[in-house]
């Protein structure tokens, strides 16, 4: 089914991929545009995903498009805050220099990992805007992705408002929400493993992507 690969998408773009399970501007801080809605933002998340060469192989002219327009892409995710969510109660056992690390590998993923997989899907979808429900400092733009022969799924893109600029900070597909799933995977590892072997697995991740 369609609606499986969506699925995989969108756990995939919440990095439980890099756990084998399913670019920064500066460290902790992500300068997106401002926008003048949470609506524009995540257009013009999903507008630079769509303009990812994904097709192999990839060609030095395309892979040197795909690093401006993946850090682009970036800017439109607060990858600060997720890394702070999805680490949770291990968060604070990290030190700042740790902490920085975890950011700057966990937004390379985003990079060169899921923004990559992601333009395949994005390609081959149509798009559908909803009316963005708002509450103060948060907004939920609502959209479905719509395929010819499977049809429409429904996804929710959650975002925060910082110095009058919009950045995701969560994706919600069928009630999953992309950062908790995160978690879950980040904590299953750590729980059985510890925090070194999550960095091996991730910067693992990391490193066969962009070979």
């Amino acid at each position: 089914m369609y609606h499986n690969s969506i699925m995989k998408l969108f756990k995939f773009a919440a990095l439980a991929a890099v756990l084998l399970l399913p670019g920064l501007a500066g460290p902790g801080l992500f300068q997106a545009r401002a926008e003048n809605s949470p609506e524009a933002a995540v257009r013009q998340l999903l507008k630079q995903i769509q303009s990812i060469h994904y097709k192999k192989p990839v060609s030095k002219e395309h892979k040197q498009a795909n690093e401006k327009i993946s850090g682009q892409a970036l800017e439109y995710l607060n990858v600060s805050l997720v890394s702070r969510k999805t680490l949770g109660k291990y968060w604070k056992q990290r030190s700042p220099k740790e902490q920085q690390e975890f950011i700057q590998l966990l937004g390379n993923l985003f990079r060169y990992v899921a923004f990559a997989n992601s333009a395949r899907f994005f390609s081959e979808m149509k798009i559908k805007y909803a009316g963005t429900e708002r509450d103060g400092q948060t907004a939920t733009v609502p959209l479905t992705v719509i395929h010819a022969e499977e049809g429409e799924v429904a996804i929710d893109f959650v975002l925060q408002q910082n110095s009058a600029r919009w950045q995701v900070v969560d994706v919600i597909l069928d009630g999953v929400s992309m950062r908790r799933n995160l978690r879950t995977q980040f904590y299953k590892v750590i729980k059985k493993n510890d925090y070194a072997e999550l960095l091996r697995r991730m910067n693992k991740k990391l490193k066969k992507a962009m070979e």
